[in-house]
């Protein structure tokens, strides 16, 4: 069974909302084993609307067609599906009843214009409306079929859940499961990670299954993401665990957690199974590293706080950092040194750098400085060059910072 997902609405288009509904649909029909060809968006025109359905319908066996079931004049999905079906619109009785008693029970006047939502393709089956008054449809097209769901998250997913996936597991005939596991990664790029691991990919080029693929995130790692597909979950899981430790085998640990385990969470683990506490001195970072450490819950039985050292004079004066540049290997070990005293804690981390715009005595755009004090004999540092772009450099060197942690943990 293969179902693709066509989200209507203009709005999408000019980015004034975010489709979230699609990538939702897209991870509830892999769990459900149901392959996912294309996800489509198209604005409130009918005749890309048909256009879009024509061709979408014709590489899939069903289409779930999220938006453009409201009352309004671009409300338009309907009068798309039955030019598909080759049908006549008509009005249910049932429906418009529903939506009128809705109206009552809340003391408010119903405009006219909501009884277009009780307009049905012509041999098209309801879907109840539990949450809202735009009820779905089911719609056959020959041997395939149409769903059609508001646009509004809850009402959609309450109607995924209840009629769209049992139909079409129904019409599937086959029971499947499709599982992801994300791996997470840091110290190499995208295209370094490719060519460590053109071993593992060719291998399962040969085979078919499961599937590689890479997602560069930002500050929460370059993501390595294996799906397998299987009769049942156990089979897909030990699909999976043989190919996780041929990946692992090729990158070593680069990979830092699995899912949902980000860098922060990781870090915050890793101390607390060894007993140990952390105080940070950001300077480059201004509180970025705090700030992701505090957001994990449970962060305080182990993180005892942070310094945002900015100004040169509070390295100087707090941190007791030896007068001279301030962006430089050994000024980052004197701010851990110095974070580790103030805060109490068992490990100092500290960051120093160059955000941008220009360079800073000589030292250029995109250096950081990471200095881990891990006792009083036991003081390191590192050097990384990062991409230009002040943010971007903000939020890489908080990364990269904790996984220099992790790795002196390690």
């Amino acid at each position: 069974m293969r179902c693709s997902v066509v989200a209507v609405g203009t709005e999408l288009l000019l980015g004034q909302i975010v489709d979230t509904n699609s990538s939702w649909l897209g991870e509830q029909l892999a769990a459900a084993g149901i392959d996912s060809l294309f996800q489509v968006k198209v604005g409130d025109n009918l005749a890309r609307i048909v256009a879009t359905l024509r061709a979408t319908l014709a590489e899939a066996d069903a289409i779930i067609i999220c938006g453009g079931l409201g009352p309004t004049h671009d409300d338009i999905t309907r009068e798309a599906i039955a030019q598909i079906m080759d049908v006549e619109l008509e009005m249910n009785d049932e429906v418009a009843l529903v939506i009128e008693q809705m109206f009552t029970a809340r003391g408010r006047r119903m405009p006219e214009n909501n009884l277009r939502q009780a307009m049905v393709p012509r041999g098209a089956k309801i879907i109840e409306q539990r949450r809202g008054t735009a009820p779905g449809l089911i719609c056959p097209v020959g041997e395939k079929v149409m769903y059609a769901v508001p646009g509004v998250p809850f009402e959609l997913f309450e109607m995924f859940e209840r009629a769209i996936l049992p139909d079409l597991l129904a019409r599937s005939g086959e029971a499947s499961v499709i599982k992801s596991r994300v791996l997470r990664t840091w110290g190499d790029s995208e295209s370094g990670l490719n060519e460590r691991l053109i071993s593992v990919i060719n291998e399962l080029e040969q085979v078919g299954n499961p599937t590689l693929a890479f997602l560069a995130s930002g500050w929460e790692g370059i993501k390595v993401r294996l799906t397998a597909k299987a009769n049942t979950d156990q089979q897909a899981v030990d699909l999976l665990d043989v190919w996780d430790a041929k990946v692992r085998a090729q990158v070593g640990d680069l990979v830092f957690g699995v899912d949902e385990q980000n860098m922060e969470v990781v870090v915050l683990k890793l101390l607390r199974d060894k007993k140990l506490t952390l105080g940070v001195a950001e300077s480059v970072t201004g509180g970025l590293v705090a700030g992701r450490l505090t957001a994990v819950v449970g962060a305080s039985d182990v993180f005892r706080g942070g310094i945002i050292s900015y100004a040169s004079d509070i390295k100087f004066d707090l941190l007791s950092v030896t007068h001279g540049p301030v962006v430089s290997e050994a000024a980052a070990k004197e701010m851990a040194i110095g974070a580790r005293k103030i805060l109490g804690s068992d490990i100092g981390l500290a960051l120093t750098g160059v955000a941008g715009p220009t360079e800073q005595d000589g030292v250029k755009v995109g250096t950081l400085c990471v200095g881990v004090a891990l006792s009083n004999d036991d003081v390191r540092a590192t050097t990384f060059s990062l991409p230009f772009g002040r943010e971007q450099m903000r939020q890489f060197s908080v990364i990269s910072s904790l996984n220099f942690l992790r790795q002196s943990l390690i």
